[in-house]
């Protein structure tokens, strides 16, 4: 008998006025992929679950209510990571624990990042870099769940595989990823499950490999 896989996410009835009602369980360790037309409310759905715009329903981290922790705690838990990251600072460690800089380092060299890319200032960096240092941003955190939009939409073929790699390698110490495409092939590469949100409802597509 397989051991049980326990719930990491679970959304009841989540909605606000142009989303939802959407309900999803996601287990520790599962990717599921998330689809659908542009406009289709798939970012919309993700800043709802990660408590960044206002709605109603029901979302629990471990069987915990969301209503249990401050904003701040639950986006350091599920964290939403869009499409276009924020920068605020213009060094890059400005951005990073000071602590975290070794580790940088390393994840950089393996997502293909130029060497000395951490002594570049953020806006002498290509899209594509600044896209991959904010998933590291994000990683580094430690997050038990990851809401990604479109991750890699910025990135060429060796990157994507490197940070397709890289989440799968945190999908095994638990990480859950809930990842937005408009890749079906990539959502078949990540995904133990793909759904489309279509007129603000989550339907199952046909099953990734």
């Amino acid at each position: 008998m397989r051991p049980t896989v326990p719930t990491r996410l679970s959304i009841k009835g989540l909605q606000s006025p142009i989303a939802g009602p959407c309900t999803l369980d996601l287990q520790a360790g599962e990717c599921v992929a998330i689809m659908g037309a542009s406009g289709a409310g798939k970012s919309v759905l993700l800043r709802l679950i990660a408590d960044l715009d206002p709605g109603s329903g029901q979302v629990l981290l471990n069987g915990r209510p969301r209503s249990q922790f401050s904003g701040p705690a639950w986006r350091q838990q599920v964290m939403y990571l869009a499409a276009e990251p924020a920068w605020w600072a213009d060094s890059v460690m400005a951005h990073f624990l000071p602590d975290t800089r070794s580790e940088l380092l390393q994840l950089g060299e393996q997502l293909g990042l130029r060497s000395g890319f951490i002594d570049i200032p953020v806006a002498q960096l290509s899209t594509g870099e600044r896209q991959r240092l904010a998933l590291l941003r994000g990683l580094l955190r430690k997050p038990q769940v990851l809401l990604l939009d479109e991750p890699t939409a910025a990135l060429d073929e060796d990157s994507v595989s490197a940070v397709e790699q890289l989440l799968r390698s945190r999908q095994q110490q638990g990480l859950s990823l809930l990842w937005v495409t408009h890749s079906h092939p990539q959502a078949s590469r990540v995904a133990s499950r793909c759904l489309r949100l279509h007129e603000r409802q989550l339907t199952p597509m046909e099953a990734a490999q």
